[in-house]
């Protein structure tokens, strides 16, 4: 078992150290291409500083240099894509025109979209285009579809990325390699099973960094051209975006009017919207305070309540004096005794039933 574990760590090791001498020596191969190249630009581009142009004729002046900004080197991987909005009176001509443009440029479509409406017709179509037809296929587009309404332009370089995705490919592919030929001298199930795993992981990195590489492959061998074809502007549509937008009390007005019609419709809109549902519940609320109140009416008080019983007249009995003269007993005549005389005599004073005045009597 140990053998074998020295022997997949030195397999492992063996690919790391291929993996980095690969990527080195493209570095160093690209490197020493650029420096190669460097040196032999000026003689070619400034005419020998004798006073020639490129093509040897006389009259160019001294350190005059050429314009190579259309020239690209062929091994850098580029990424293209293009917006292209034109306007045209038959929509669907036109687009089928375009499907016919990209088909003889050896281009497909990749996805399509269209809106038809009463006076608002649009397609939009994805086309790809093989890179090297990319220039003149967007021209033609723009040319003999209808009239060009805006256009844009998008490079992405992934010549980086190519790169380091197909030196980890290489590298992949030889470990891989390695390990097979580890599994073909294994003679233990323990050393097989372990070697396998290993295989089984390094296959899937491979597929994954072969796929990336496709894709790759696939963006920058064929440019992506969105095409959106339109009906052109009516006249009044022309001339109202023709119109300068000078700032004034009555373009403000008329802004001002206007955001007010269309927040009135929107208000308008959405009462409509809840108008049902506030119905609905008003009559649910009223349902619920009747049944309220019923349930109220039919429950009789509790005891202690707090609640003052009332005498036969409505009004409450006035009640007694604490420590007084206790009242007389309800049916119990009110008046003096027989004779005329009140119970007990006169008091003392000669004023019957009238309070005592004076000295107290002595004892």
């Amino acid at each position: 078992m140990r053998r074998i574990r020295y022997g997949i760590a030195l397999v492992a090791a063996t690919a790391f150290l291929i993996s980095g001498c690969a990527a080195g020596s493209e570095s160093g191969m690209s490197g020493t291409a650029d420096g190669a190249a460097a040196p032999a630009a000026p003689e070619s581009v400034t005419g020998g500083g004798t006073g020639q142009d490129a093509a040897g004729n006389p009259g160019a002046p001294k350190g005059q240099t050429a314009d190579n900004s259309k020239l690209e080197p062929s091994d850098r991987s580029v990424i293209r894509k293009a917006e292209l909005t034109v306007q045209a009176k038959d929509v669907w001509g036109a687009a089928d025109k375009g499907r016919q443009i990209v088909s003889t440029a050896g281009g497909y479509a990749s996805d399509e979209r269209s809106i038809s409406q009463p006076g608002n017709d649009i397609a939009v179509v994805t086309f790809k285009v093989p890179a090297a037809q990319y220039p003149d296929v967007l021209a033609q587009l723009g040319r003999d579809l209808g009239k060009r309404a805006s256009q844009r332009q998008s490079t992405e370089d992934v010549t980086g990325e190519v790169a380091d995705v197909d030196s980890r490919v290489k590298s992949a592919k030889s470990s891989l390699a390695q390990f097979r030929l580890l599994l073909s001298k294994a003679t233990q199930i323990g050393e097989i099973m372990d070697i396998e795993r290993e295989i089984s992981s390094r296959e899937s990195d491979l597929e994954s960094l072969q796929a990336r590489q496709r894709a790759l492959s696939a963006q920058t061998a064929m440019a992506t051209i969105t095409l959106t074809v339109t009906l052109p502007p009516t006249p009044a549509q022309a001339a109202k975006a023709a119109e300068p937008e000078d700032p004034s009390f009555l373009a403000g007005l008329k802004k001002g009017w206007g955001t007010l019609a269309a927040s009135t419709e929107i208000a308008l809109a959405v009462i409509g919207a809840l108008l049902p549902w506030l119905v609905v519940a008003g009559l649910v609320w009223l349902a619920v305070i009747a049944v309220m109140r019923r349930v109220r009416r039919r429950t009789p008080p509790a005891p202690g309540s707090g609640t003052t019983p009332k005498g036969p007249g409505g009004t409450p009995p006035v009640p007694a004096m604490v420590g007084g003269p206790a009242g007389p007993e309800p049916g119990t005549p009110v008046g003096p005794p027989h004779g005329g005389q009140p119970h007990g005599g006169q008091p003392h004073g000669g004023q019957p039933g009238g309070p005592h005045v004076g000295p107290p009597p002595p004892r």
